[in-house]
């Protein structure tokens, strides 16, 4: 546990509106030989649970903090390696994330970029190696495009039960695994007026399938349940594509500021799927606080079960807010902190 003498560090971003806390100091060795391996160890690890949770928790976060911290990679093909948290846990992955890291490794130099060059990142998470393509011009970094696994559709039409009446949800794999449902079936919208309803509404649902035979990942079961509900208004096609507006609510009740990142990308293979999106044409995914993410078809995957996939890219942009050290006075009544909803 860290105290008084001891601290963490850590570099924050925001990408799209979305925290992004970027520990890189001050926390114990997490061991395994992948990521895959330490996302498992820190799971049940009560040192790194207690760091989790004081990252996470008031007065030094929120009920929605996302973060990471920054591990050793698989092999010598990464930059580096990192475990994805939030206030329920590790996720397996996080392309809001990905793309703050990207600009991270940039800008701090841990990864040499000319000033004016697309320079990949590459990282190992818990559901494979994915790459931050960051782009600099004039030696500033103007956009970052992240490079998702495989993405998949796992079931493209289930019958939910929820408070407001039933909802067909589609299942799609973005590095984790999403229930897809367009609000205008409920009657509903993607904006903050509905905000509350959603958040419940995303729950029911990632709660009513979490355990389906349908969320149990068929080759490794590290990657089974329902990580997020995705609550979509579509806007229809345009010239250039489809035009979504979202708000996703993962783990238990958490809400994404940003499109979603991974989730963008399930959104890009669903799409792909049912014929809207085509290779060349992008996916204008909002969040329900006016953020934008761009999503793209970057080639077929064939290696995914069921047999047809996409590789998907969301491009979008991080921003530094800040940097911090942080400590637990051992007399501290709040301890490790609190969480208010």
């Amino acid at each position: 546990m860290c105290h008084t003498t001891e601290s963490l560090r850590s570099i924050d971003y925001h990408t799209a509106g979305e925290p992004f806390r970027i520990v890189v100091d001050g926390f114990p060795d997490i061991m395994g030989a992948t990521v895959a391996e330490r996302r498992v160890f820190a799971q049940n690890s009560p040192d790194l649970e207690t760091i989790r949770r004081l990252l996470c928790r008031e007065p030094r976060g929120h009920a929605d903090m996302y973060g990471g911290f920054v591990v050793p990679p698989d092999d010598d093909g990464a930059d580096f390696g990192v475990l994805f948290w939030h206030n329920d846990g590790y996720s397996t992955a996080c392309g809001h994330g990905t793309i703050a890291l990207g600009a991270w490794a940039v800008s701090s130099g841990l990864v040499a970029a000319e000033p004016d060059a697309v320079t990949p990142v590459t990282i190992d998470v818990p559901s494979g190696r994915v790459v931050a393509h960051v782009r600099t011009v004039g030696g500033s970094i103007d956009s970052v495009v992240f490079e998702n696994v495989a993405s998949y559709r796992v079931a493209e039409s289930v019958e939910v039960a929820t408070s407001r009446g039933p909802v067909a949800a589609g299942l799609t794999f973005g590095g984790a695994l999403y229930a897809s449902v367009d609000v205008r079936q409920l009657g509903l919208s993607v904006t903050l007026e509905h905000y509350a309803t959603l958040l419940e509404l995303g729950r029911e649902i990632k709660w009513t399938l979490n355990d389906s035979p349908l969320a149990q990942h068929p080759l490794d079961d590290r990657l089974s349940g329902v990580y997020g509900t995705i609550l979509f208004e579509d806007f229809g096609d345009g010239p250039d594509g489809p035009h979504q507006r979202n708000m996703t609510v993962f783990a238990d009740g958490r809400v994404d500021r940003s499109p979603c990142g991974s989730g963008t990308a399930a959104r890009v293979a669903e799409l792909s799927a049912d014929g809207r999106l085509r290779p060349g044409q992008v996916l204008t995914h909002d969040s329900i606080v006016d953020s934008r993410f761009l999503g793209r078809v970057r080639s077929a995957a064939t290696d995914v079960p069921g047999g047809v996939g996409v590789i998907a890219e969301v491009e979008g942009m991080a921003y530094r807010t800040g940097e911090h050290s942080f400590s637990l006075d051992p007399a501290d009544p709040i301890g490790e902190g609190f969480v208010l909803r």
